[in-house]
């Protein structure tokens, strides 16, 4: 008859470190899946395509901000008095209103 803890070893890992291991790698593999999920979720698959594109943040706040897409670069517009990063400034000219045909038409301050 063998030695209890010999059958109990048998075909058993003895590192304790390898459980760690293990739950890392379920992490990973949950974080992925979270981020594809926000991503999927907010409708955020332009970034990651090779178009081009604009999208307007917070439109009409006082917190607005335009994002374009131009190749590899991304760049952020925030119209306001105050210059951002780029040095860029903005202000309102103008209102644009849809019409129910679909038609836009602005008017100018």
């Amino acid at each position: 008859m063998r030695p209890r803890r010999a059958i109990l070893s048998r075909g058993e890992d003895s590192d304790p470190m390898s459980v760690v291991s293990n739950l890392f790698d379920v992490a990973m593999v949950f974080a992925v899946a979270l981020m594809v999920a926000l991503v999927s979720r907010f409708n955020m698959t332009e970034i990651f395509s090779q178009e081009d594109f604009t999208m307007v943040k917070n439109p009409g706040k006082d917190n607005m901000e335009i994002i374009t897409k131009e190749g590899d670069k991304i760049s952020r517009y925030t119209p306001s008095d105050n210059s951002d990063a780029s040095g860029n400034r903005g202000k309102r000219v103008g209102t644009a209103y849809q019409l129910e045909n679909g038609d836009i038409i602005y008017v100018p301050e």
